[in-house]
């Protein structure tokens, strides 16, 4: 559908320039083609804007005639996105436009991720830079690259790189909520030297997949309870322990910030094991969906012969203290905040799986507003992987971001959302990380506020936006916009 799908669709400027962004292949790290069709966006319109090594930019934006006097005003958000797909889904996201689809109330993609995160934050500040009907002070337009893995472009600004002291981030995805704090986060990764040894001709190749979970944001739907794939496939191989399977490979997982929704072994047995693991499967599915029946009932395990020769597989030693470290290894909720009610505090998940060359690499990633309960996440993770004879890599952290209840920006904030909508607007912390906690290191002293309309879904292939969200998410960056200046 794509271009029909966005048709007639209100405010149309934000629409047209999320249509443009959702054309554009841009896989984090891979932002080139994105990068330039910022440049040309600001060329176009006649904008000042500077770019560093990167590839970060920022576009000076005019201010309304009579507000050149107003304070600068940033307008944040990050134009790469996550790349996932449903299985079977035909995407090349280095070359592939989004296909937009329109369901009911929402915008989607077709068997892929969306990008609404963080597309439609970029679109917005397009859409008001260019919108006549828009009053406004100087504005800068910060675009920053590579958010969704390791925010290495907010990473890499440098001193003076930005002038206004007030920044509206457009990276939240719920409707009537002000954020002004998040989770800081780190990875910790264990790196595995495999085990081979030749296994006999008569085995049988099999591959052993977990499927069909809803996945999600590893900080975001952390709460959720949702299952991981690493870990149920972990425990079904843990049933099979009497068959004497050999591991020939193992597959989990795709993104360090998102829990896993699939997971896949390949794997030998003796032909007439077949029918023992046939039942353990059907008895470890049923089992397993009554566990998850109320938060992620689409389990599915795929058993199907292979029919390919293969040559080597884990030894037995190294298979059991692999999957002794799945088994163990830490998932989920840690702790929730005691200051504010439903916020998750500290968590942790068990990312990806992957084997290259004769490493196998078992990522995680940690996350806690508090730095010390972040560290203490990581270190459990890091005894369990130091235990089964893991190499442990502890990947950079970057810091939370500290709520300012006392802010000028978020007073100004709610009393714009009050008058435009005639309520009052939910203040909140994020259990994910933002870029404002590494903009507020950068910029100390930077007055920030982060909000957005619905999305759901994010990290996923069932992220969808929400049609008329989109509109009050517009309607109130105008407000906001127009009352600072």
């Amino acid at each position: 559908m794509s271009k029909e799908a966005i048709a007639g669709l209100k405010p149309e400027l934000i629409w047209e320039y999320f249509y443009g962004i959702s054309q554009v292949p841009r896989p984090s790290k891979k932002e080139e083609k994105v990068v330039e069709h910022v440049r040309e966006f600001a060329r176009k319109n006649n904008f000042e804007f500077v770019e560093d090594e990167v590839g970060n930019i920022v576009i000076k934006v005019p201010a309304t005639e009579g507000k050149e006097n107003s304070p600068v005003v940033v307008l944040q958000g990050h134009v790469d996105m996550v790349c996932e797909k449903n299985k079977g889904t035909e995407h090349d996201f280095e070359n592939d436009p989004i296909e937009l689809m329109r369901d009911g109330e929402w915008i989607k993609a077709n068997g892929t991720t969306l990008g609404a995160d963080n597309g439609i934050g970029v679109a917005a500040a397009m859409a008001v830079a260019t919108d006549k009907d828009a009053v406004h002070g100087p504005l800068e337009i910060l675009s920053t690259v590579d958010e969704e893995t390791g925010m290495t472009g907010v990473r890499a600004l440098k001193p003076g790189f930005i002038s206004g002291r007030m920044l509206l981030n457009m990276d939240s995805e719920e409707d009537g909520a002000f954020y002004i704090g998040c989770s800081g986060g780190q990875d910790t990764v264990g790196v595995y030297e495999i085990e081979y040894v030749k296994p006999k001709e008569d085995l049988v190749s099999y591959k052993l997949m977990v499927t069909g979970l809803k996945g999600g944001h590893s900080g975001l739907d952390i709460h959720q309870g949702r299952a991981n794939a690493i870990k149920l496939l972990g425990r079904l191989l843990h049933r099979l322990e009497d068959v004497k399977y050999k591991i020939a490979d193992f597959d989990g997982g795709s993104l360090r910030n998102a829990i896993p929704r699939e997971a896949e072994v390949t794997f030998l047995i003796e032909p007439e094991e077949e029918g023992k693991v046939k039942e353990t499967i059907e008895q470890f599915v049923a089992d397993s969906l009554l566990e998850y029946k109320n938060t992620d009932g689409g389990l599915e395990v795929v058993f199907e012969k292979k029919d390919i020769k293969i040559e080597k597989a884990f030894r037995k030693k190294f298979t059991k203290k692999l999957m002794n470290a799945i088994l163990a290894m830490p998932h989920g909720v840690l702790s929730m905040s005691p200051d504010i009610p439903g916020l998750v505090e500290t968590s942790t998940n068990l990312a990806t799986i992957k084997i290259d060359g004769d490493k196998l690499r078992l990522g995680t990633s940690q996350r806690s507003a508090i730095d010390a309960a972040k560290m203490n996440a990581a270190y459990s993770v890091a005894a369990v992987l130091s235990l089964s004879d893991a190499e442990v890599i502890v990947g950079d952290a970057y810091p939370g971001w500290q709520p300012n209840i006392d802010s000028e920006l978020l007073k100004v904030s709610k009393e714009v959302f009050q008058e435009t909508f005639n309520k009052e607007a939910e203040i909140k912390a994020i259990h994910a990380g933002l870029e404002t906690g590494l903009l507020g290191a950068k910029y100390p002293g930077l007055d920030m506020i982060s909000f957005g309309p619905t999305i759901q879904g994010a990290h996923s292939p069932t992220e969808r936006v929400n049609i008329k969200d989109v509109g009050k998410f517009y309607t109130l960056l105008k407000a906001i916009l127009e009352k600072l200046a």
